[in-house]
């Protein structure tokens, strides 16, 4: 078969299109409306909260160590709910059926096994686990509790990741092959005088997570072999961990770029692209909330604006797609087998900053972080 004539298969920049309608906005469920328990309430957890009230969700039970902390929560968002120190009174409770354990990761695991044996169904903070072996641990343990286990990578639902999404879902823009995101801002102003300031691996471990498995979704089915990683500390900076981080993933038949120049403080800006067998995606704006999507094909240029923000709707996005995925008796999007595709990213592109070394991804179950004590965002 003779090939097309090139110029038939650019696109026509000039020719603009209407942008297809998709289902990016965060889901509910139609007649699922479980007691739902939260289990830690840091600062991060102001957002998860925020989200399930206007979500009109019922929370019935706060936990925290330091109970003023569970009070203040409730007094601010669910008067009704019951506070308790300990996260076992939390699982005694028949009317919980869904817990949402925001606690730092490497307290999380066994909370998480321990609310699966008791029953319930479990939306963990991210960083999942800081042990690839062990996630799958609680993977299996979830299916044999026959409940489910999902992921709060909020940023999934973000609305303009969230769009993206759908449209590599939808096949617009073919098979996708290479996907560059980059994160130009300043982070440096909220790290210093933080417990973030003493973790080496900041921008990778805890920021870019999000990008990371934003990646592993607009690749769709392709697989990741090696990631190179590198960091550096930007000229002036007074933060202790190196502020500028890159990786670069070699994928079956395709290659991926992630940059974060985390101490640019003249601007804050973000441009995400995925380009596919039939056409191109590109968002752009600032960080964490570029306001439209950019869908570019032979047919022309079709500009989606969107509607929402990143913070509450990702914490929404999450919540909502673990309940619709009870009530339709099936996986979560979010669910934790898949999300430990977008940690082996982040664990090898870590490794590989620390040795100067490409990294095959999957190898690296357990990253040495011993620089950096883990701490939830």
């Amino acid at each position: 078969m003779a090939k097309k004539p090139a110029q038939e298969l650019r696109v026509d920049a000039q020719r603009t299109i209407a942008a297809p309608k998709l289902p990016y906005q965060p889901r509910k469920p139609r007649r699922y409306d479980p007691g739902i328990g939260l289990i830690a309430c840091g600062s991060i957890t102001q957002a998860h909260l925020t989200a399930y009230r206007s979500a009109g969700y019922r929370v019935v039970a706060l936990c925290d160590l330091v109970i003023e902390k569970a009070r203040a929560r409730r007094k601010e968002f669910f008067p009704e709910a019951d506070v308790y120190a300990d996260y076992r009174d939390v699982l005694r409770r028949d009317d919980v059926e869904v817990v949402d354990i925001a606690t730092h990761p490497r307290e999380r695991a066994p909370l998480i096994a321990a609310a699966l044996e008791a029953g319930k169904h479990v939306l963990s903070q991210k960083p999942f686990v800081v042990d690839l072996d062990v996630g799958e641990k609680l993977a299996d343990l979830a299916d044999r509790k026959g409940v489910r286990l999902a992921v709060n990578q909020n940023g999934r639902w973000a609305p303009y990741f969230s769009w993206m999404r759908q449209a590599v879902s939808k096949g617009l823009i073919g098979d996708p092959y290479a996907v560059h995101l980059s994160c130009h801002w300043d982070h440096e102003t909220a790290l210093l005088g933080t417990d973030f300031d003493r973790i080496h691996h900041i921008i990778f471990y805890d920021f870019a997570i999000h990008w990371f498995d934003a990646l592993h979704c607009l690749m769709g089915k392709r697989r990741a072999l090696t990631a190179s990683g590198s960091v550096s500390r930007a000229p002036g900076q007074k933060a202790r961990p190196p502020l500028l981080a890159e990786a670069v993933i070699q994928f079956e038949d395709g290659q991926a770029s992630l940059v974060f120049d985390a101490c640019t403080c003249s601007a804050s800006v973000e441009t995400d692209v995925v380009v596919g067998t039939k056409g191109m995606l590109k968002s752009e704006g600032v960080v964490c909330n570029p306001r439209s999507v950019e869908l570019s094909t032979k047919a022309g240029r079709a500009i989606a604006r969107l509607r929402g923000e990143w913070f509450p709707d990702g914490f929404a996005g999450t919540m909502g797609e673990l309940l619709c995925s009870v009530e339709e008796k099936r996986v979560p999007e979010n669910n934790a087998r898949d999300n430990l595709e977008s940690l082996a990213l982040c664990f090898a592109s870590i490794v590989s900053a620390d040795t100067g070394k490409p990294q095959k991804v999957g190898t690296v179950r357990k990253p040495p972080f011993a620089r950096c004590t883990p701490t939830e965002r």
